[in-house]
């Protein structure tokens, strides 16, 4: 395989990596970046190397170029990082402080021990987990070790796309540290979390500040902003609120809801992104976080037709299948501008929405989604054993053809025969949404993708709704419908377009399109993967141009949404409007 690098990853500097905030919904001004220069070293045994084999660059893979390793983690292997840091006790005593240690995500089991000191464990290749390691600490040098296990696809964890042994529509599997690692101080008593959840009907928010014992809290909702430029820094935040009018105040206490009116409101859509910032004070401690007033809902059209609507107004959501990989950085974007790139880049192309595949990003992906004004459906990152394709892609797509339903009772054929697998996904799933759902751009949770360790979907889909009750649910997407949540769900690569518009559910077409297309010195592999194979650009521009036309006529019978495969190339799979490195535009066929 070709190495390509994105214009990112060429001028990456080792000493600066991915230094913006991680944390935007929470940012406190506390703030230690901890990416770089790690130490790492492979070993077979559970056991610390002797000697380290040289550096890594955090938080990238060892699999990606950008690590500097290039070297795959596999499943009966042990990567290990060191990193040391200073610290003076003389600021803890005198502030009676506490100090965080943060991991954005670590693929897909990991140990974390501080000066020797078992500090913590984690087990979810795709979500953040802390712990406060001041009890660990002395004064001066300390050492943090890290040691990870990914059984990728050889197990039942979540695992998403990555695949051992890569082809199609499956890629290079990835390990270890791949977001922002990072630490804070905090006070003794200090906010855990916030989360607002609004109501737009009602013109009011309700906010809940979580903390390990019950303290009073204040609240100062400020005036709605559009943010065309990214806030980077914890002193961005504060900066901006020291200067702007009082729009709402509330006070009580944490871990109970606090009910805040606001004067006036200004709804969050795509055309106009408004987002309001507020301040959280909580004895000596103070935080920053922020809401949108918006809801999506179902509600039926004149033609009594079931339709997405965003603020009780019908909108069509023009999608984008987004996979989330670089091909310098595997799951690790090389900047925060590459992501900027690929959200204002498709919203430029006439795009509104975005669903993310199979993949958690990091936190602040969604929040330049909320702040450029862009739609997303979250996917739940797919588990289960070895997927059995001539199932649940090739029978069930001539299935799904002749609108046959499949119960989802088959957990040998889904893949899903392992109790502790169907377990951690419910865990998951769950950490997911209480992740993400203070992102005012998320419109709906994907639960099951194409029957890929699907199981139990009635009960999975009540699970989400309890966890969110203010979102759609995509319970099925593509196949394995079953008639549950607010999607009809469909996937259509290879038949003439149709739908069956419901009563209740509205009828989106989740995945289509796929066309494929190599470009010279921009691809990765020889192999060409995609559904319709094009040599030449006209063709193809005229061919995604029909078959967006033949998309636009089905919305009058009751079309609500399509998301069209995909935004960039991924190494085999070359149907991307733009290659694996961003430089070629192939569905309009220009360089940028």
């Amino acid at each position: 395989m070709k190495q390509l690098l994105t214009r990112w990853g060429k001028t990456l500097d080792e000493e600066h990596v991915l230094e913006e905030y991680p944390r935007p919904l929470l940012v406190r001004k506390s703030y230690i970046n901890l990416n770089g220069a790690w130490e790492y070293g492979f070993t077979k045994e559970f056991k610390r190397p002797a000697q380290f084999e040289g550096k890594i660059v955090v938080p990238f893979s060892p699999e990606s170029t950008l690590s500097g390793v290039g070297r795959q983690l596999k499943p009966d292997e042990y990567l290990w990082y060191r990193k040391t840091f200073l610290v003076s006790f003389d600021m803890f005593q005198k502030e009676k402080l506490r100090r965080l240690l943060h991991f954005g995500a670590v693929d897909q089991s990991c140990v974390v021990y501080i000066n020797g000191r078992e500090a913590v464990r984690h087990t979810g290749g795709y979500l953040p987990f802390e712990t406060d390691i001041t009890d660990y600490l002395t004064e001066g040098e300390n050492e943090i070790l890290v040691s990870v296990k990914d059984l990728s696809d050889t197990s039942y964890h979540s695992r998403g796309k990555q695949k051992l042994k890569r082809g199609g529509m499956f890629y290079t599997a990835q390990s270890g540290i791949w977001q922002t690692v990072w630490m804070e101080d905090v006070p003794g008593e200090y906010i855990q979390k916030i989360t607002a959840r609004p109501d737009l009907d009602a013109g009011k928010v309700r906010i809940t500040v979580t903390s390990e014992k019950s303290c009073a809290v204040e609240i100062e909702v400020r005036k709605p902003g559009i943010y065309e430029e990214p806030l980077r820094k914890p002193e961005d935040v504060f900066g901006e609120v020291e200067t702007l009018e009082d729009w709402g105040h509330g006070t009580g206490r944490t871990n109970e809801e606090i009910v805040i009116h606001l004067p006036y409101i200004y709804p969050w859509t795509c055309e106009t992104p408004y987002l309001y910032y507020f301040t959280v004070k909580m004895g000596d401690d103070t935080a920053d976080s922020y809401f949108a007033m918006r809801t999506f809902t179902i509600e039926a059209d004149k033609a009594g037709l079931p339709r997405i609507c965003l603020n009780h107004k019908v909108q069509y959501q023009k999608g984008v299948l987004d996979q989330g990989y670089w091909p310098d950085g595997l799951y690790t974007a090389p900047s925060d501008e590459a992501l900027i790139f690929d959200i204002q880049s498709m919203k430029n192309m006439g795009f509104n929405m975005l669903r993310k595949h199979l993949k958690i990003e990091p936190q602040r992906w969604y929040y330049h989604c909320d702040r450029l004004g862009m739609v997303v459906w979250q996917d739940m990152v797919n588990g289960g054993r070895m997927y059995k394709h001539w199932f649940v892609t090739y029978g069930a797509t001539a299935l799904s053809w002749r609108n046959l339903k499949i119960k989802d009772g088959y957990t040998r054929l889904l893949s899903r025969e392992d109790k502790a697998g169907r377990l951690e996904f419910v865990k998951e799933m769950k950490e997911t949404i209480a992740l993400l759902k203070g992102h005012p751009s998320i419109a709906a949770w994907v639960i099951f993708n194409e029957g890929w360790g699907q199981f139990q979907t009635a009960d999975m889909t009540d699970i989400a709704r309890k966890e969110d009750p203010d979102r759609l649910v995509d319970q099925a997407s593509g196949w394995f419908d079953q008639e549950g949540g607010d999607f009809q769900s469909i996937h259509n690569y290879f038949f003439r377009l149709r739908i069956r518009p419901e009563e209740r559910r509205a009828t989106v077409l989740s995945e289509f399109g796929g066309y494929s297309m190599r470009s010279e010195g921009h691809s990765a592999c020889l192999t060409q993967y995609g559904y319709g194979i094009y040599t030449d650009v006209s063709q193809l521009n005229r061919a995604y141009v029909k078959l967006q036309e033949d998309v636009e006529k089905l919305i009058p019978e009751g079309l609500c949404a399509s998301v069209y495969t995909q935004l960039s190339d991924v190494e085999e799979e070359v149907n991307g409007i733009f290659t694996y490195d961003r430089e070629v535009l192939k569905i309009r066929g220009t360089c940028i």
